[in-house]
């Protein structure tokens, strides 16, 4: 049976009565929020039936309440916009794209209801709803089935305070340092690739034709990639920049059953060259170039005010490569803030390698010109990006 279209605000609070019998106005308890599933210990004999629950319990009315889809991240003179089913990753003019999320939907509902959900969802077992990626769900990839979902319950990393550290080195009254690397592979990127590799696990149900996932990497990117493209069952290649990887990132993808090829290389060309072999084959791009990723990786700014009791920290610094995910704590931050769960939004400081940092050269120009550098050797191995 085809739903009607929604198209207002009305109309979207009147479809999701079903799901939410009221709009919560104050920070409520348990009991008060729409049950996502059956709370259990999880094992081996139970993680099929969890799944199982969570498809049968989903509400269907959220996917049709909240939406998201691709736009040019440089506003242009087009009404341009992509569905996320969409297997694109460059605007017409060339141009990186953006998720953009419904907020007019996403505000229906007030700031202590989102508080009140995401606090009760955090580090449960259930599906998919214990990962700190994925219990924020309707702000992250709203439409996707929870049958879809690729999850090793990433997220929820240790917000670790360094008093001393931060009073006798640094001489900062209050420091406090998220521990991202806490995940799966070692680092912040599983936060990103939960979703970019259920996206394609998604299109490959639907029949798309994606025989495998590729990125260029330093390490990190691939490690992740292979781990979740094989919890999916979805085969993914990787290139590397030759003796710039550590052994403990390298054996990684190797042992994930990635098809790993060395590159007499740096990180850039390794890129050149996985952009073309996904422009010419069936193979999904899964680099930070693919907005998908950052939207995984937003929620780490979301937690980092959900653990100071949505208290706004004064400054949050970030190690830059890329840079994709500067803008993905951006955004988060953002979000939040439009949304009216916090009043402001911190100072962010992004923090460069001294041989890899053409931010910081834009910077010292007064932002007048951006030039791309070529990345010296440099112990920060991540973020060595020119």
């Amino acid at each position: 049976m085809m739903a009607a279209p929604i198209s207002t605000p009305q109309q979207l609070r009147a479809a999701h009565t079903s799901a939410f019998s009221s709009r919560v106005n104050s920070h409520t308890s348990a009991t008060n929020l729409p049950p996502p599933g059956r709370t259990r210990q999880v094992t081996r004999a139970t993680t099929e039936s969890i799944r199982q629950t969570a498809v049968k319990k989903a509400a269907t009315s959220k996917r049709e309440l909240f939406t998201a889809k691709y736009v040019p991240f440089t506003p242009t003179d087009e009404d341009e916009s992509y569905n996320l089913d969409e297997i694109i990753y460059r605007s017409k003019n060339g141009g990186l794209l953006d998720v953009q999320h419904n907020m007019e939907a996403l505000s229906i509902y007030g700031p202590e209801y989102w508080k009140a959900l995401f606090d009760e969802r955090s580090g449960r077992t259930t599906w998919p709803y214990g990962s700190g990626v994925w219990s924020k769900k309707e702000w992250v990839l709203p439409q996707i089935s929870d049958d879809d979902i690729v999850s090793m319950f990433e997220g929820n990393s240790n917000l670790f305070w360094a008093e001393r550290f931060g009073k006798e080195t640094l001489g900062m009254s209050d420091l406090w340092v998220k521990q991202c690397g806490n995940s799966h592979t070692g680092s912040f990127k599983d936060l990103g690739m939960t979703v970019l590799v259920s996206q394609v696990n998604r299109l490959r149900k639907a029949g798309k034709p994606l025989v495998a996932v590729g990125c260029a990497s330093t390490g990190d990117t691939s490690a992740a990639l292979s781990a979740y493209a094989a919890a999916a069952s979805i085969p993914s290649i990787v290139f590397l920049p030759a003796d710039k990887i550590s052994m403990a990132q390298l054996v990684q993808p190797i042992a994930n059953g990635a098809l790993v090829l060395s590159m007499d290389t740096d990180f850039d060309g390794c890129m050149r060259m996985i952009r073309e072999v996904t422009a010419e084959l069936p193979i999904y791009l899964a680099n930070s170039l693919n907005s998908l990723r950052l939207e995984g990786q937003k929620t780490a700014a979301i937690e980092i005010l959900q653990q100071f009791n949505w208290e706004v920290p004064d400054w949050v610094v970030i190690p830059g490569g890329n840079l994709g995910n500067v803008y993905a704590f951006f955004k988060g931050f953002q979000m939040c803030k439009e949304l009216g769960l916090v009043d402001s939004v911190p100072r962010m400081v992004v923090a460069q390698a001294q041989n890899a940092n053409p931010l910081y050269r834009y910077y010292k120009n007064g932002f007048e010109k951006y030039e791309a550098m070529k990345a010296e050797d440099t112990f920060a191995s991540a973020i060595q990006i020119g």
